[in-house]
C-alpha cells in the first residue's frame, strides 16, 4: 500500500480520497479553503497544514485543483510540493490544465531530480462513484508503471500517453468531443420540442438512440423538468474554463475547430441568459428561449 499526499478536496477530491482509503492506502490532504475535509478525515484521512507537508514522506503525490495557476502555487510555491517531495516518490496532477503550464511544472521538478507527471481524469464525480472514471498518464513509462496499480483504486481505465504534457493534450480533446455533444443535444432536443415533440418523449428517444454516450445517460435527464441539480456537475463558467484552453490550443496549433468555438458561443448565451450557475447542459434551455420558449 502506498502513502499519498493528497492536494485539493473539492469535488473530485471528495470522491477519490475515499476510493483511495478503501484500497488500504493511507492519505494526508490539503485543501486551500478550510472545510471541507471532515467528512475525508472522519473517513480515515489525515490532514496537512501545506502542500509541502502532505507531501513529504509520501510515495506519491497526488493534486487536481481549478486551474494552471493553482498547479503552479501548490506545487512550485513556498511551501509547494517540490520543496518536500522524496527523490523516490512520484507528483502526478490530475488537473485539467494547459500542456504548457503542465510541461513548465515537471521541467522545475526535473531540474531538482524529481519526477512529476500529468494524470488527468476523465470524467466526473458521478463517474468515479460508479467506478468507471478514466485516467491518463504522461511522463516517464517507469514511474507509469511504479503507480498504475495506485490509480487503479480510483478508476479501472487508467492508459500511458507518452511524454510530459501529452496526457493533458488528449484530456483537452476529450472535452472538446464531451462539451459539443451535450450543447448539441441540447439543439436537437430544443428542435424536436418546437417541431412538437414531448421532452421527456424526445430525451427517451435519443438515450434509446445509437446517438447516446455514457456523459448523455446521466447527464440528459438533467433538462427534464425538476430534474435539473441544485449542485452541478459542471457550471457554465467551470466548463468554459476547459472550453477556453480548448480553443487556446487550437490557436497555439493551427488546428482549425469550430464546432468547439460554436459550443463555446451557446455557453457565452447560456451565462448571458443569466443560467450560468446551472450545470452546462443548461444550454438546452438557451436554446428554448431562442425559439423562443421559456
Amino acid at each position: 500500500m502506498s502513502k499519498i499526499g493528497f492536494i485539493g478536496l473539492g469535488d473530485m477530491g471528495q470522491v477519490i480520497v475515499p476510493r483511495l482509503l478503501e484500497a488500504g492506502h493511507t492519505v494526508t490532504g490539503w485543501n486551500r479553503s478550510p472545510g471541507k475535509s471532515k467528512s475525508l478525515e472522519d473517513a480515515g484521512m489525515m490532514i496537512a497544514s501545506t502542500p509541502a507537508e502532505a507531501a513529504k514522506n509520501a510515495d506519491i503525490v497526488l493534486s487536481i485543483v481549478t486551474d494552471g495557476n493553482a498547479v503552479k502555487d501548490v506545487s512550485l510555491g513556498e511551501n509547494g510540493i517540490i520543496t518536500s517531495l522524496n527523490k523516490e516518490a512520484i507528483y502526478l496532477d490530475m488537473s485539467t490544465i494547459s500542456p504548457e503550464v503542465s510541461r513548465f511544472v515537471s521541467e522545475e521538478f526535473d531540474k531538482r531530480g524529481l519526477q512529476m507527471m500529468d494524470a488527468p481524469l476523465s470524467g466526473s464525480p458521478v463517474t468515479v462513484l460508479q467506478g468507471s472514471a478514466s485516467i491518463m498518464v504522461a511522463g516517464k513509462k517507469e514511474c507509469y508503471e511504479k503507480v498504475y496499480d495506485t490509480l487503479l483504486a480510483i478508476g479501472p481505465k487508467v492508459s500511458y500517453i507518452g511524454s510530459n504534457g501529452l496526457a493533458v493534450q488528449t484530456k483537452l480533446s476529450i472535452n472538446l468531443l464531451l462539451m459539443v455533444e451535450v450543447i448539441a443535444f441540447g439543439e436537437a432536443v430544443a428542435m424536436a420540442e418546437k417541431g412538437g415533440v414531448d421532452r421527456q418523449v424526445v430525451v427517451d428517444a435519443i438515450l434509446n438512440s445509437v446517438a447516446t454516450s455514457p456523459v448523455l445517460s446521466y447527464r440528459g435527464p438533467f433538462i427534464l423538468d425538476g430534474k435539473m441539480p441544485e449542485k452541478p456537475l459542471a457550471d457554465v463558467a467551470l466548463q468554459q474554463k476547459d472550453m477556453t484552453l480548448v480553443l487556446e490550443q487550437s490557436r497555439l496549433l493551427a488546428s482549425p475547430a469550430p464546432l468547439a468555438a460554436a459550443a463555446n458561443d451557446m455557453m457565452n448565451a447560456s451565462r448571458g441568459m443569466g443560467l450560468g450557475h446551472h450545470d452546462f447542459v443548461v444550454a438546452h434551455r438557451a436554446y428554448k428561449k431562442m425559439n423562443g420558449g421559456e
